[in-house]
């Protein structure tokens, strides 16, 4: 038995699926208990009183939640658990890429452990309708590689997005600022203004407007103006935002003019952009010095060198031979 599935790829393939599959249902068995005993542990919590039960959800937000939120309700409901540990830092780093939603961190992980699966399988079902089929060493070390490839892209995807939308936020607010002075100049208040620039750069700078937006409904549903811009600061996720609202806060209690604290930290941040600019100006030489090294140097040695070397192999080369 053991020499037919060493020499057959069929049956190696039948085995590494069984295994596959035993792991997985093993896996699976061990979450379900466990999810079992955390929503008992939830429910004897509701019946005791506990008012932030999902049951609880309003219908609104289940109508505007997406369909990842919704496989994941689904998944959870099935009996597999999708916390994690550092679910508070995976949230972080989420809002910083711009996913907002309370089921974002567990619709990754839900994500991550598809991707820990689809890919060795993809490689499994592509490798078997090949001619010779790899051995079982590559298909194994092939498989684990693929694995952690597979939990480690979405990280990658995510960290790659969220440093976009930083620069994006980073270079599109001092156009934010110049506009808030003129508003401010012109007369307006703060929520006001905020309002009136969230609108205004709605098409030019879409990220940027929707959190002005978001900071000037919670003013409006009765939120302080310090906690809308300490919110702010946290959804943005960039150390500038945090600077600008910590600014604002600093300037609203301690009553200096709003117009010329926008006019002088909308002149610092325009520094600093110029400043950026320059430094990856600076930076070109030595990046295209790489290539230049690396394709057009070899070349030009290669035009230069070659005449020489083509008359010393015609020319010197029997001249010398037959001087000997």
């Amino acid at each position: 038995m053991l020499d037919l599935v060493s020499s057959n790829w069929a049956f190696r393939g039948i085995v590494l699926l069984l295994i596959f599959g035993l792991v997985a249902i093993a896996v699976f068995v061990v979450s379900g208990i466990v999810s079992r005993r955390m929503r008992v542990s939830r429910e004897l919590a509701t019946l005791g009183g506990d008012t932030s039960s999902p049951t609880n959800e309003s219908l609104t937000r289940q109508r505007s939640e997406g369909a990842w939120a919704r496989i994941v309700r689904e998944v959870e409901k099935a009996g597999l658990n999708l916390g994690d540990t550092a679910e508070s830092e995976i949230s972080k780093q989420l809002k910083a890429a711009g996913y907002m939603s309370t089921s974002a961190p567990r619709a990754y992980t839900l994500i991550r452990l598809m991707m820990i699966f689809a890919l060795p399988g993809l490689f499994i079902l592509v490798s078997s309708f090949q001619s010779e089929p790899p051995t079982l060493t590559r298909l194994y070390f092939t498989s684990a590689f693929l694995a952690l490839l597979g939990l480690y892209i979405p990280n990658l995807f995510v960290r790659a997005k969220a440093e976009r939308r930083r620069a994006e936020i980073v270079n599109g607010f001092p156009d934010c600022l110049d506009l808030m002075l003129v508003c401010v100049e012109a007369g307006l208040g703060l929520e006001a203004t905020l309002d009136r620039v969230g609108r205004e750069m709605a098409s030019s700078h879409p990220r940027i407007s929707g959190m002005l937006t978001q900071t000037t409904l919670l003013m409006r549903a009765g939120a302080s103006r310090e906690d809308a811009l300490r919110k702010l600061g946290e959804v943005a996720g960039v150390d500038e935002i945090r600077s600008f609202a910590t600014l604002l806060i600093q300037s609203d209690k301690l009553g200096t003019s709003l117009a010329t604290t926008l006019r002088v930290y909308s002149s610092e941040m325009r520094e600093a952009r110029r400043l950026r600019a320059e430094e990856k100006a600076h930076r070109l030489p030595v990046l295209l010095s790489i290539p230049l090294v690396v394709f057009m140097l070899p070349t030009m040695i290669g035009v230069i060198a070659l005449p020489a070397i083509v008359m010393s192999i015609r020319e010197v080369i029997p001249a010398m031979m037959g001087d000997l």
